[in-house]
């Protein structure tokens, strides 16, 4: 079953480090292809990563 709150705030951290990763590309002056193509990839991946370890399935309770 999937933690609703743990979702929650585990996407919120994530739209958080996207931007600041964002914000660190337009500040570097990259290309746009870049500033488009990268965040959303952290972002996915990022994701991807956390469902995989489990991070957002309830815990039992026994």
């Amino acid at each position: 079953m999937v933690s609703k709150p743990r979702v929650a705030l585990g996407m919120l951290i994530l739209v958080a480090l996207t931007g600041g990763l964002l914000a660190l590309l337009i500040s570097l002056d990259v290309g746009a292809f870049w500033a488009k193509t990268l965040p959303l990839v952290f972002l996915v991946g990022a994701a991807t990563f956390a469902q995989s370890l489990g991070l957002f399935n309830k815990k039992s309770k026994d």
